[in-house]
């Protein structure tokens, strides 16, 4: 006879065996899903069961019944072995709770969806979300030190996001990963289901085209279709990258960056600005990444929109009162603070009339408040991630800064009438911390001997303008901020002011990279041992809780520790999005 215990570890296995065979049911378990709000439900059948063996019911009654439409039942789906049951574009109107059971044979899979109303109907004219992307604790913290400056251990000043009355944890976690990227993440926040990492706005499940997995309904798509407001996204990333994207897109692969260029087409928001012109422009145009000939930048304007390439053309549709506009000012990511204020390092040089993130979001709230019905915004700042990712915390806390200066545009709006909803968020972390300060007039030549921790961490004195950006930021003492994951590099602990940071380099073998030698030959530059897979050659996101604040009608529901989904349910309840 068995033991107890190796009976009961049987017993588990039997079942989590049997768990992986049965059907699995999109939504997931657990969907909290806006009444009206519209998604696909699918249905996967492992064994590829015939069509005539297959019972799906809402609530005990047949499921085609209840969503009034035909499913479509396809056996060996894309060559899988498995029967799919679909029923796409449906919605549920009826708030409460569902139970959804899908049986083949003996194989029964059941699951649960909370079906949620709006009962206030709509308290906001305007919602406005910021996303930091990347944006942690540390990042806060040490772009408040940089910008405001500290004496007797207090600041010298709040940042705009610091007074905001409502603050909450967010659970950044996918359906397949404790660690999430900014698709996923950012899919979340925009539908109010979770998702897996690299989807927007879809269910992750076994369908080959990355197109045809079952979709959700963005609030992008939700306000153009349910009100009369304008819609605005706006960032410094390309327009076609994740975060941008997730407002308007639906694809298992957030690298579809052709097909994202159509989304937008299709759902128009009002204002888009950001990079990624290339993705726009016909095959036959020099400079295009497009396979076809399709010229969206023409469509757009053949739709009433400005098209604008530069500052100076945005603030002057702006001006003339425009209202629909398309910016796409760089070919690649619109270039950050540091090298547009300081360093004019990137790209700045060949696109040297850019709007940074702060002008971005002043054109937009001027051309989208023109609407009687009010408007939905999505602001980025998108490389606080991406100078996180390369290991440059100066152009990180830059950006984190210029996050800062666009929120006040933002609560300067919102102060006219109290009417508008404004969330901060990242949409997940980094490993970074702050660790003390580097002091150039301490003795020795390496990082760790430039390094002051508890007593010996000095304030930094950074020299800053009216805006709060230093005017250096290669000062004599310097924050220190530590990347808790890493590739193989090389590291001196002084400002990058030669161009971003590239922390690792193609090794010999394939898949494998190495230190950065340029970052070796720096003076008092020591080696970093990784602890990174060895393809890895940038850091990677972090798992944390991030932090959200808020503020106007509808903010008062963030507060203790919330899943990311409930910053859409947040934003549907405040808009009265429900049917």
């Amino acid at each position: 006879m068995l033991p107890r215990s190796a009976l009961l570890a049987a017993t588990l296995s039997a079942g989590l065996a049997a768990a992986a065979q049965a059907q699995t049911i999109y939504p997931l378990n657990r969907a909290e899903i806006l009444a009206g709000s519209k998604f696909d439900f699918k249905v996967e059948f492992p064994g590829a069961p015939a069509a005539a063996h297959l019972e799906v019911t809402i609530d005990g009654k047949d499921a085609a019944e209840v969503f009034g439409a035909k499913p479509t039942v396809i056996e060996k789906e894309d060559g899988n072995d498995l029967t799919a049951y679909w029923l796409r574009d449906v919605s549920l109107a009826k708030p409460g709770t569902v139970k959804i059971e899908a049986t083949a044979g003996d194989k029964k899979k059941a699951v649960a969806w909370e079906v949620f109303d709006t009962p206030k109907g709509r308290v906001a004219k305007n919602v406005i979300l910021f996303i930091g992307d990347g944006f942690s604790v540390a990042h806060r913290t040490a772009a408040r030190i940089m910008s405001k400056g500290m004496v007797e251990g207090r600041y010298g000043g709040e940042f705009a996001i610091d007074d905001m009355p409502h603050m909450a944890l967010i659970s950044t976690a996918g359906t397949d990963s404790i660690v999430t990227d900014s698709a996923n993440s950012m899919s979340a926040y925009t539908t109010g289901h979770k998702s897996c990492v690299n989807a927007l706005g879809v269910y992750c499940a076994k369908n080959k085209n990355t197109l045809e997995h079952p979709k959700v309904e963005t609030i992008g798509e939700l306000v153009k279709r349910r009100t009369g407001m304008a819609v605005g996204v706006v960032t410094n990333s390309e327009i076609e990258d994740a975060t941008p994207a997730g407002v308007v897109s639906h694809t298992r692969k957030r690298s579809d960056y052709n097909d994202i260029v159509k989304m937008f087409w299709d759902v128009k928001p009002d204002v888009i600005m950001g990079g990624g012109s290339p993705f726009f422009l016909a095959k036959s145009t020099p400079g295009s990444k497009r396979p076809d000939d399709v010229d969206y930048i023409k469509q757009f304007e053949s739709a009433g929109y400005s098209f604008v390439s530069t500052k100076t053309e945005m603030n002057k549709a702006v001006a003339d009162g425009k209202t629909k506009i398309l910016g796409l000012y760089n070919t690649g990511n619109v270039d950050g603070a540091l090298d547009l204020r300081l360093l004019k390092k990137g790209t700045v040089s060949k696109f040297p009339d850019q709007p940074d993130v702060t002008e971005e979001t002043k054109a937009a709230i001027e051309a989208l408040s023109k609407n009687k019905d009010g408007f939905f915004l999505m602001v980025e700042s998108a490389r606080i991630d991406k100078y996180s990712h390369s290991m440059d915390p100066e152009r990180a806390l830059f950006d984190v800064i210029m996050l800062d200066n666009a929120v006040k545009v933002a609560k300067d709006f919102a102060a006219k009438a109290d009417d508008t909803m404004i969330i901060v968020v990242a949409d997940h972390a980094h490993a970074v911390s702050i660790i003390g300060t580097y002091d150039d007039d301490r003795p020795g030549q390496t990082p760790r001997e430039k390094l002051g921790t508890y007593a010996d961490a000095k304030v930094p004195v950074y020299d800053v303008d009216a805006e709060g950006y230093p005017k250096s930021v290669d000062v004599s003492k310097r924050i220190a901020v530590a990347f808790g994951s890493s590739p193989d590099t090389c590291f001196n602990s002084k400002p990058y002011l030669e161009g971003e940071n590239v922390p690792a380099v193609a090794g010999a073998t394939k898949d494998t990279y190495v230190e950065n030698p340029k970052n070796c030959e720096r003076p008092g530059a020591v080696h970093i041992t990784g602890n990174l897979p060895f393809d890895a050659n940038q850091a990677v996101h972090a798992g944390d809780d991030v932090v959200l604040t808020a503020m106007g009608p509808g903010s008062e529901v963030f507060h203790g520790r919330l899943d990311n989904t409930r910053v859409f349910r947040a934003m549907a309840t405040a808009l009265g999005l429900a049917k």
